[in-house]
């Protein structure tokens, strides 16, 4: 299962995210303080000065206190259709006057006396708000403090409270998202430097190891740092591997050329029976390591090449003679009849010629050693604008098609005998694949077997466009 790379701008945007949905939940628990704390404030006026008018009505006849009960102190109240209004008036004595006798504050009624009082309560089960008022009654007859309770349910505050919290909530719920949204568009333009150094990185040459400079913000900069000191690293563990290459290429080559002659010219010599047996397999044996060793060589080239030089136009048909020309030994120990079927006009491919060549030398050498007993055929073709077919065909019985896939990877099984190297299709494969195409064969047919080496044609045009 492929593990899901974790994303910057996701990051950002959920820390974004949370800090605002913080702060909404903070909003939304102040808005709901507020909102209580704002109707109570505003149906307390009412109960307080329900009171107050209640109080004012208390009057003494006849040596007692008598209330005529406004019927104004219970009209604003009565806007809450849904709560209840309970009252009562008790007397300088502690007796109630009038009103429910069990509405009770619970708290000393004489700290009315500083100024109204409001406190919340149960009344018949349910929670109520008591507003507490104190007279003084200074008449010869009746003197002292009257209180006046007045009580409502929380039935018309609570909705009140509600109302004015979920418009809190809906700004904040508004100006949240907004602040989301312009959160995940400043995300996107702060990362956009990203972007362009992303984009400047892919189309970067690649071959192109000197110093990356593109403008950046400064906190990107230790990235590009980090880039260059790689490159620079790079640049010249490749610089090393070419001088090796090339070390290897000439202090292999040269004993490998000695010891061939000095066989040669042992075998020229007074040898018989056993002996000259032996000289001919030393010589079977080092002519096998002397093309081992320039396949590998070889082999080290293409990569590099293919990596490190540019693609040029190509012209396939003469890359293939040149190959045929140098892949079929002037001296062989066999009759074969060697042909080239090309067009008259060239075939344009996108290429490196050397690596070309090289393919198809090795396929061609490849049919010479282990088919082609009488015939063999190098044929160029176009089967369609975009590609490019090379085929080499010889009349020798084939790579069996269960060993198709294996031997195009390095090492492979040998096609036949035990003087193959694994290497040639290998290298024909890599080349290739770098030109946009594969390599790929054709079971024994009336020609024999074929290889077949496809090029894409790539950003070249064709030569008999335009012609007359």
């Amino acid at each position: 299962m492929k593990r899901r790379e974790p994303s910057l701008f996701r990051r950002l945007v959920l820390a974004i995210g949370t800090v605002l949905a913080a702060i909404a939940v903070v909003l939304v628990a102040a808005a709901w303080t507020w909102g209580r704390t704002a109707a109570d404030e505003a149906y307390d006026r009412l109960l307080i000065g329900a009171a107050l008018q209640i109080a004012e009505a208390v009057a003494v006849e006849e040596d007692r206190l008598v209330v005529d009960l406004p019927v104004a102190a219970f009209e604003m109240l009565a806007l809450a259709e849904h709560d209840r209004v309970f009252y009562r008036v008790i007397g300088v004595d502690g007796r109630t006057i009038t009103g429910a006798e069990d509405l009770d504050v619970g708290r000393d009624l004489d700290r009315a006396r500083r100024g109204p009082l409001v406190a919340a309560g149960r009344h018949l089960g349910e929670p109520v708000r008591i507003a507490v008022v104190a007279r003084a009654v200074a008449d010869p007859r009746v003197s002292g403090r009257v209180h006046v309770l007045v009580a409502q349910t929380e039935s018309a505050r609570a909705s009140l409270a509600r109302s004015l919290a979920l418009q809190v909530v809906g700004l904040a719920v508004g100006l949240g998202l907004a602040g989301l949204l312009g959160a995940v568009v400043a995300v996107r333009i702060a990362l956009a430097p990203l972007q362009r150094v992303t984009q400047a990185l892919d189309d970067r040459d690649p071959n192109d190891l000197t110093a990356f400079d593109v403008a950046m913000p400064k906190e990107l900069r230790p990235f590009a740092d980090a880039i260059n000191h790689f490159m620079e690293r790079l640049a010249g563990r490749m610089a090393l591997l070419q001088r090796f290459i090339a070390d290897a290429a000439h202090q292999i080559r040269t004993p490998l050329t000695a010891l061939t002659a000095q066989l040669e010219l042992l075998s020229r010599g007074d040898i018989e029976g056993r002996d000259r047996d032996r000289v001919q397999r030393i010589r079977e044996r080092a002519d096998q390591l002397g093309r081992l060793t320039n396949q590998i060589l070889s082999h080290a080239m293409i990569v590099h090449r293919t990596d490190a030089v540019g693609f040029s136009a190509v012209d396939v048909v003469a890359v293939a003679r040149r190959a045929l020309r140098e892949a079929v030994p002037v001296s062989l120990d066999r009759d074969v009849v060697v042909a080239l079927e090309a067009p008259d006009h060239e075939v344009i491919v996108s290429g490196e010629p050397v690596s070309l060549r090289e393919a198809f030398a090795n396929v061609i050498d490849n049919a010479i050693r282990h088919g082609a007993p009488g015939h063999l055929t190098v044929r160029v073709r176009e089967p369609d604008a975009a590609t490019v077919v090379v085929e080499v065909e010889d009349d020798g019985p084939g790579i069996p098609p269960s060993d198709w896939d294996r031997v195009t990877t390095r090492f492979g099984a040998p096609t036949s005998g035990v003087d193959g190297t694994g290497l040639g299709f290998a290298i024909a494969a890599d080349v290739c694949r770098a030109h946009g195409g594969g390599l790929a064969f054709r079971a024994p047919g009336p020609g024999g077997f074929t290889v077949i080496l496809r090029l894409a044609r790539g950003d070249v045009a064709d030569p008999r466009e335009g012609a007359t």
